[in-house]
């Protein structure tokens, strides 16, 4: 993140929330952020999947500070992108939600559903998401770091 408080946010979307990411995309770019779109790039049926995938891999390998996914409800855009180890993803619908799972919970992608919220509430949860820190407060520590080895030890079964 930049002194000034400006991320790099990959964003992403499936068919379904390819109007919404490109509103976000724009409101994103006005208040000086970086934009690394990782598509779709049009309303033709797309996979959440594969947009998931590449968002999380963005977060995760340190291309974008924190990521934005959109899909019709953000349930399937929201269990893809956990699938990535070291993604903290949540489908966020409140403002409640989008900063407390950034302050308790380190969450580096939102996720949204354009069939669920409108635009200003869009525009209200990524503002409010990208405003949060996370806390670093001990127990908050203790609790990511049980998800990180919840995570590994899962990741070596497979």
């Amino acid at each position: 993140m930049a002194e000034n408080g400006t991320m790099r946010v990959a964003i992403g979307s499936d068919h379904a929330g390819f109007h919404l990411k490109a509103l976000i995309a724009d409101l994103l770019r006005d208040g000086g952020h970086e934009v690394v779109d990782v598509g779709t790039d049009s309303e033709a049926p797309a996979d959440y999947p594969d947009y998931a995938e590449s968002l999380a891999l963005t977060v995760r390998d340190g291309r974008a500070d924190r990521g934005v996914m959109i899909c019709g409800s953000g349930v399937g855009a929201g269990v893809a992108v956990n699938k990535v180890p070291g993604i903290r993803g949540a489908v966020c619908h409140d403002t409640y939600s989008a900063h407390q799972g950034v302050e308790h919970d380190d969450m580096n992608v939102l996720v949204l559903g354009a069939r669920i919220v409108g635009v200003a509430l869009a525009r209200e949860l990524v503002e409010t998401f990208l405003a949060a820190t996370f806390s670093r407060d001990e127990r908050h520590r203790r609790r990511i770091e049980k998800v990180q080895r919840l995570e590994a030890r899962h990741r070596a079964e497979s």
